[in-house]
């Protein structure tokens, strides 16, 4: 008995703490290219990722991940890809887990929705070099996440996304009304959708980081769904109610 507690103590363990992937595609906030309401010209030049609202900002990706206790930041990437302005890695501080963050220029958000399903459906595997070892995310990682505008709100995609496997993928999709809008799109990758909001949102990186680190965890999606909504209420001061109706799970 004692053996086989210990067995289910290491495989629980391993679980945990077993490398994890997580690929965060942002599209930088545009006044210019994006049917949004303006903010401010830095925060919302799409061309611009140091001042973006969603990346550079104090509440953007790239900002909220810098400054963050949990993570460190491992090095900013090149990139081939020139709708994507700018690319980091990062490393979660205590368990073997890697997100790699994708700034795409603003005026190229279609692209940015259509990439980002893509990976969920298991495509485009990205191969990037940690310490001599090859990592993949794109469609190799366990958890995409989508950050920004909603741009299926003015566009429609011709596009089907097929899954590649059968590979349990997660999928995070910080946007307004973003069950509504994605679910037919999202329904056909087989990715799970762990996070999404049925109404209008900011989109900015806590809600991400606090889902997160219930995900890591290996939380059930409620409990992840709860961390979600707290972080939401705890910055933007919205009430737990209100923050519950907004960012939901599932189907």
């Amino acid at each position: 008995m004692k053996s086989i507690i210990t067995l289910l103590f290491f495989c629980m363990t391993f679980t945990a703490f077993a490398q994890k992937k997580i690929h965060v595609f942002v599209a930088l906030c545009d006044n210019v290219h994006q049917g949004i309401v303006p903010v401010s010209k830095a925060l919302g030049n799409g061309q611009n990722p140091r001042t973006n609202l969603y990346w550079g900002a104090l509440y953007g990706v790239k900002t909220h991940f810098k400054r963050s206790k949990d993570w460190e930041l491992v090095k900013i990437l090149p990139s081939n890809n020139p709708k994507i302005l700018e690319r980091i890695l990062f490393k979660h501080k205590t368990t073997d887990t890697y997100l790699l963050a994708d700034a795409y220029d603003g005026k190229f958000i279609k692209q940015t929705t259509i990439d980002f399903l893509q990976a969920c459906s298991g495509e485009n595997s990205t191969e990037i070099l940690i310490d001599n070892k090859k990592v993949h995310f794109g469609g190799s990682s366990d958890l995409l996440a989508y950050v920004g505008h909603d741009g299926l709100m003015e566009f429609r995609l011709k596009e089907t996304f097929k899954p590649k496997n059968t590979n349990k993928r997660d999928a995070i999709i910080l946007a307004c009304i973003s069950k509504d809008y994605f679910k037919p799109y999202l329904k056909q990758t087989g990715a799970n959708p762990l996070i999404w909001s049925t109404g209008l949102m900011s989109p900015e990186a806590y809600t991400l980081k606090w889902a997160i680190d219930g995900w890591i965890l290996n939380e059930s999606d409620a409990a992840i769904r709860e961390r979600a909504a707290k972080a939401y209420h705890n910055y933007q001061k919205c009430g737990m109610r209100g923050a519950r109706g907004l960012l939901v799970t599932g189907y």
